[in-house]
């Protein structure tokens, strides 16, 4: 059994959903060097999340902002208020969406469905840039 592990540093960006497949892939070329695998990506931060969805219409990825929004309102009477009024909806919003992906790793590549990506969803209206690990298991 091989392991290996990077951080992955992302750049900052605006609240809403991301689509970062590209990034992780530049980030961690390594993965070209697994034929069967699996690499799991765990986000260090507890205010944004990851998801695997749609990777061609960016009419999804703003539907998605506004219906998480719809969920989790910034308006409830929170009482963990000391970082901001979209701080603890963020910490709402990963726990209900999540901060880890497991995704197999085939000829070198993620063997993601021809729809799918990895997503960064930003539930903080200013947030500086993000974190993450990447393990790949063969």
């Amino acid at each position: 059994m091989s392991w290996f592990q990077k951080t992955v540093n992302l750049r900052s960006k605006s609240r809403g959903c991301h689509l970062i497949t590209r990034e992780i892939e530049k980030q961690v070329p390594e993965i070209e060097e697994y034929e069967i695998g699996m690499a799991n990506i765990f986000l260090q931060h507890t205010s944004a999340s990851l998801c695997l969805n749609e990777n061609a219409d960016p009419d999804v990825r703003v539907d998605m902002e506004m219906a998480l929004n719809k969920i989790v309102p910034e308006n409830l009477p929170y009482v963990h208020t000391d970082e901001g009024p979209d701080d603890m909806p963020g910490h709402v919003k990963c726990a209900l969406v999540g901060a880890s992906l497991n995704i197999p790793i085939t000829k070198g590549k993620l063997n993601l469905g021809t729809w799918q990506g990895v997503w960064l969803c930003e539930h903080r209206t200013h947030s500086s840039g993000r974190r993450v690990v990447v393990t790949l298991q063969v």
